[in-house]
């Protein structure tokens, strides 16, 4: 993995200038295998299938703190809300981290992302158009 083309990577997701897709593709001709945001930390941690790491900043300012109760529905509805309307990738982070999102891992490979909450609550969203028996 190329650290500065993944930090390029990262911060093009936070200004959308590449689409979801494209952004994906970037990332595995990086051999990215997966990446964790972290609203927590205000991090991406991009992982190889190699083993190795880059760790980039969400530098969003004021995005809201982190919440205690976990709303699945409001989740869902921002998901939603950039796959069909193309939300801005900002907007997302705060409606999920309003619904009680601490971060989530995108799983390239196995083409879904798990959300999850400080209460281990979790949610697993395949990537358009995939469902489990796809994969």
């Amino acid at each position: 993995m190329n650290a500065d083309v993944i930090n390029s990577l990262a911060k093009a997701t936070q200004d959308g200038f590449l689409p979801f897709p494209k952004i994906i593709g970037e990332l595995m001709a990086q051999g990215v295998e997966y990446y964790h945001v972290d609203f927590v930390r205000g991090s991406f941690t991009f992982y190889s299938t190699a083993g190795s790491a880059v760790i980039a900043p969400l530098s969003f300012e004021g995005l809201p703190s982190t919440v205690a109760t976990w709303d699945a529905n409001a989740l869902k509805a921002a998901i939603l809300d950039s796959q069909q309307h193309g939300q801005e990738f900002r907007q997302f982070c705060e409606r999920a981290v309003l619904a009680g999102v601490q971060g989530y891992f995108a799983f390239l490979r196995g083409q879904r992302v798990t959300y999850f909450g400080c209460g281990g609550d979790q949610h697993i969203e395949w990537f358009p158009g995939v469902t489990s028996s796809d994969v």
